[in-house]
């Protein structure tokens, strides 16, 4: 009985294990690698009129919710809902297919 309890519990070892991520988040992993800084970043208006960070190198894409300083959604009205702007594309040499 102890075999098939442990055989239980492994799995679930493993998935919590793999929740575990320590790999550097700032650092373009793609085609041109480089650190995130390097690239430039736009503003995408979500539906809801609030602002998110987008960034496209061309070949990977980059999108992180706008917060202040309190941790509240900023919701600026820069843009119409769901328009991206700023030189979101720039800071690669890489073109984007789409």
């Amino acid at each position: 009985m102890q075999a098939y309890k442990l055989l239980a519990v492994i799995p679930l070892v493993g998935a919590l294990a793999a929740c575990d991520d320590k790999r550097n988040k700032t650092v373009d992993r793609g085609f041109d690698s480089k650190h995130l800084s390097q690239l430039q970043a736009g503003i995408w208006v979500d539906p809801n009129g609030c602002d998110h960070w987008i960034i496209d190198d061309g070949t990977e894409g980059y999108l992180s919710q706008r917060l202040d300083k309190y941790g509240k959604p900023v919701c600026s009205g820069t843009a119409p809902p769901t328009v991206a702007t700023g030189n979101y594309k720039g800071g690669t040499p890489v073109a984007d297919s789409i």
